[in-house]
């Protein structure tokens, strides 16, 4: 039986598509950017926005389809974090998904989208579903995998909301700037504060400066906040 070999132009609209995905995303999602129309992707991408329309329908599926790519993104990101820590001790487990986490949700800006600066109920509603679902439940089982294990004391329902205030805080604070601090420094202070908990005896201030808990090397400058 003889195979028909695929056609070039569903190639070539593939391919368009994913160029539209892409300058979409830079777009879109920019850090501090005011919204884009489609009048100015088209410009941006130098075609119609009739060529657009024949891809995606409105802009609220090209935005789905955006993100659907950054959080398949995120994912993967996140699984790696989750390998390089396998063996490692609890707290640094838990500090090296956080980090990346806030990394990557900094970079899709998520939080942006999810306290409407998208300006669509259903794709806040999305956002925040999928940074759920690829999160805060990952962070969730982590913390009952430690309370399984007699690592934690405090419950892990409550370490969660705990963390999942600070880290969306953090995406949109200015401490970094304010404390001339990267946000990965006070990813890790917060995950140290969460687990070690903030007052420490005399004797063990005396026996790890303060300096020892941050880390003073800027080793991720990437910033979280969107």
């Amino acid at each position: 039986m003889e195979t028909s070999a695929v056609s070039p132009v569903s190639t070539a609209d593939k391919r368009r598509a994913e160029v539209i995905v892409e300058a979409a995303g830079r777009l879109f999602l920019a850090p501090g950017a005011a919204p884009v129309s489609m009048d100015e992707l088209a410009r941006a991408l130098g075609m119609s926005k009739k060529t657009i329309y024949r891809h995606f329908p409105d802009k609220r599926s090209l935005l789905t389809a955006v993100l659907d790519r950054r959080f398949a993104a995120v994912e993967e990101t996140l699984a790696a974090a989750a390998e390089s820590a396998e063996g490692q001790p609890f707290d640094v487990r838990v500090q090296r998904f956080l980090i990346a986490a806030g990394t990557e949700l900094g970079r899709i800006g998520a939080a942006q989208l999810s306290t409407g600066r998208g300006g669509d109920a259903m794709l806040r509603q999305y956002v925040e579903r999928r940074v759920d679902t690829v999160i805060y439940r990952r962070v969730d089982e982590l913390f009952r995998d430690g309370h399984r294990q007699g690592l934690l004391q405090t419950p892990p329902e409550l370490l969660g909301e705990i963390t999942r205030g600070a880290l969306e805080r953090l995406l949109t604070s200015r401490l970094p700037h304010e404390l001339d601090w990267s946000a990965a420094d006070l990813l890790r202070a917060t995950v140290d504060t969460v687990l070690h908990g903030a007052v420490r005896t005399r004797a063990e201030s005396e026996a790890e400066p303060l300096g020892a808990v941050i880390p003073a090397a800027r080793d991720d400058d990437t910033e979280v906040s969107p």
